[in-house]
C-alpha cells in the first residue's frame, strides 16, 4: 500500500493489518470494553437510584434525545 494520505487511508491500512494480525484486534476489543466499563460507571455516578428519569432529564437538557 502506498503511504496514507487521507483518513480513509489510514482505515484501510489498519483493516488490513488487523486482517493480518488477530493480536491487533485483541488490543482494540480490550481497548472497547474498558470504555464500555468506564461509560457505565461514570453514567451510574451520575445519575445514581433513579437512572432511567435522571438519565432522560440529562440527555433532554442537551438535547440529545426529545
Amino acid at each position: 500500500m502506498e503511504v496514507p494520505i487521507t483518513d480513509l487511508d489510514y482505515v484501510k491500512l489498519f483493516a488490513e493489518k488487523l486482517k493480518n494480525d488477530n493480536r491487533l484486534f485483541v488490543e482494540q476489543k480490550k481497548f472497547i470494553e474498558s470504555q464500555i466499563k468506564m461509560s457505565s460507571s461514570l453514567f451510574q455516578k451520575m445519575f445514581a437510584e433513579d437512572f432511567k428519569t435522571n438519565a432522560r432529564k440529562y440527555f433532554r437538557k442537551r438535547k440529545i434525545i426529545e
